[in-house]
């Protein structure tokens, strides 16, 4: 996690000023890896900025759909997700790959005029809350969020396998709500109130609830069907989800 938290570390300079990238239906979260294919030319020209610079961006939801892509200002969700470009590829006629991996939630502030053809705004950066009160009982907790994930997921020796190592491993209840929230299907109204929400065990107790209520339900995702492009299979509700061009 050393190396991870390396990477994902905020600018010492860093004024809460960020790049905006609406998508509609994509929800991105802390430690989550996000790849992108980016070709529109004012997002071009975003990532352009942001290489030559913080090498940041902010995942923005638009609260439209689809249908809001075409306008020049549609609205998008008030919480984001900032994240660090941490590869990038040129490919033929100025279009980019990227991998962007989730670092912070932040909260808009408010949208800045700066006379570029992509929007800026300014945050407030959210750090995970662990309420003291909530110490003794967050292992407890922890299991049964696990728990309640392994139910839903498919069932095979290396799944249950990697489970009990996350159970028995270091990494903290915050990134695995986070991890979990980005993977899973749930709906966009649910991923955001899941990345608004800064106190862990808060948030964990909401995704477990999500887990319970039954809407999500999962099959294995063939070798076949990972080519099918993300956004497809990922209605679907395959496990472990492809990647998406986006």
């Amino acid at each position: 996690m050393h190396y991870l938290d390396d990477v994902t570390r905020l600018p010492d300079d860093f004024d809460g000023r960020v790049r905006l990238f609406p998508l509609p239906d994509l929800v991105v979260f802390p430690h989550s890896m996000q790849p992108l294919h980016i070709f529109e030319p004012r997002y071009c020209e975003m990532l352009r900025d942001s290489l030559s610079d913080d090498r940041l961006i902010a995942m923005a939801t638009l609260t439209g759909g689809a249908a809001s892509v075409a306008g020049d200002h549609p609205p998008i969700a008030s919480t984001v997700c900032l994240g660090k470009i941490v590869s990038h590829a040129e490919v033929e006629d100025d279009r980019h790959n990227i991998l962007l991996v989730g670092t912070n939630r932040a909260r808009i502030v408010r949208e800045v005029d700066a006379g570029r053809p992509f929007r800026i705004a300014e945050v407030d950066v959210d750090t995970d809350i662990y309420p003291p009160t909530g110490a003794d009982m967050r292992l407890a907790l922890k299991g049964d969020l696990l728990k309640a994930f392994g139910a839903i997921i498919p069932p095979s020796a290396n799944v249950q396998q990697n489970l009990h190592e996350l159970m028995a491993g270091q990494m903290g209840l915050g990134p695995i709500t986070d991890i979990i929230s980005y993977t899973l299907p749930f709906d966009v109204e649910s991923k955001l109130q899941l990345l608004a929400e800064p106190d862990v065990d808060q948030r964990a107790a909401d995704l477990i609830r999500l887990l319970k209520s039954g809407t999500v339900q999962l099959h294995s995702v063939s070798v076949e069907e990972q080519s099918e492009g993300g956004e497809t299979a990922a209605a679907r509700g395959k496990f472990p989800p492809p990647f998406s061009l986006n």
